[in-house]
């Protein structure tokens, strides 16, 4: 070997070794400094210990040292996934039946909804991943709430992971919850509504009321309370709602195991109604009697000035044709939950 390759190979051992030994130096003093503020940080009791140093020289800087392999960016890696449905079937293909069969809104409903949530649900993207568009997020949480499949059966839907879904569902539903349901679950035009129900054969009639369950998971902490009488674990839904079924007033909690009755006494709507403050004071009068508007409840509700429920009993002609009218308007509140029933189990699965 020429005395110059030999000289060039022990300048290259030598080299090899000082920047090494530099690194485990440079280590050893990121170690003590780290041991010096985890001593500080245990004495004042107000951190943990500081995971962002290496505990030791990394096999990648060492062979970047010795010139084994060449430097290379810090990438995070994740698992490619397609979303090609989404991207390029849904949003560009599908027609507005195929919108309204699959997310029960049409597709400029679905743009308008994101845009109207975005101030809840915008996130940035980060070096480890591009952040989910906001479209893209309703799409998820929507599909999941119309339709029976399972968290994994959406996630490979969407091209995304099991874990993501659950997240979008609780994001977008937390931001419907602060945006909107002031927005959308409200009163509106009374005498709309008065007029629907008159149409339909009950006068001076402000909306109908009813609970139905919310099938849940079996809460660890009192969970016998969560048992309805159908032997399941649920929360009651209170709901009034207008003429064409459509939500203006909801209680949601309570367990399972209590009766309609004592969740409409326990809410604020029973207290507006008693106090005369939920509707304008609109009387008409029928026969001799001044009749203020009435909300339309089943027989598990009390009789009120402002509740009208079924006569039970032995029934002559005119106490039947008012139980029919009653019944007749109280379909609306009846078909509101159909529309309900069968999707909240979809989203324990």
């Amino acid at each position: 070997m020429e005395p110059s390759a030999i000289i060039a190979a022990v300048l290259s051992v030598v080299n090899t070794s000082r920047l090494i030994v530099h690194l485990f130096q440079r280590q050893m003093q990121r170690n003590r400094a780290r041991r010096q503020r985890k001593l500080r940080e245990d004495m004042n009791s107000e951190r943990g210990t500081d995971l962002s140093q290496s505990t030791g020289p990394r096999p990648i800087e060492i062979m970047v040292a010795m010139g084994h392999v060449d430097p290379v960016e810090r990438r995070f890696w994740a698992r490619e996934t397609s979303t090609d449905w989404w991207d390029r079937i849904v949003l560009q293909v599908w027609d507005e039946s195929q919108w309204l069969r699959n997310f029960r809104m049409r597709k400029g409903t679905f743009l308008e909804l994101c845009e109207l949530l975005s101030p809840a649900l915008k996130r940035q993207d980060t070096r480890m991943r591009a952040a989910l568009t906001i479209q893209k997020r309703v799409a998820i949480a929507l599909w999941k709430l119309t339709t029976p499949d399972s968290y994994r059966s959406v996630a490979n839907q969407f091209g995304v992971g099991k874990s993501t879904v659950g997240v979008a569902v609780m994001q977008v539903a937390h931001g419907i919850v602060d945006l909107l349901l002031s927005k959308v679950v409200t009163l509106g035009d009374v005498q709309v509504i008065i007029d629907g129900f008159f149409s339909m054969g009950f006068p001076n009639c402000g909306g109908a009321i009813d609970g139905t369950h919310i099938p849940i998971l079996g809460p660890d902490h009192q969970g016998s309370q969560y048992i309805n009488r159908k032997g399941y674990f649920s929360m009651v839904l209170q709901a009034l709602v207008d003429h064409k079924g459509r939500f203006t007033n909801i209680n949601v909690g309570w367990p399972g195991k209590v009766h309609d009755a004592r969740v409409f006494k326990n809410s604020g709507l029973f207290r507006r109604l008693q106090e005369g403050i939920y509707f304008p004071d609109r009387k008409i009068t029928v026969g001799d009697v001044e009749m203020p508007i009435v909300i339309l409840g089943d027989p598990a509700y009390p009789l009120m000035p402002w509740l009208m429920k079924p006569y039970t009993g032995a029934l002559d002609t005119e106490k039947e044709l008012f139980n029919y009218r009653l019944s007749k308007c109280r379909m609306v509140v009846e078909c509101a939950f159909g529309r309900l029933k069968g999707r909240w189990r979809s989203l324990l699965t």
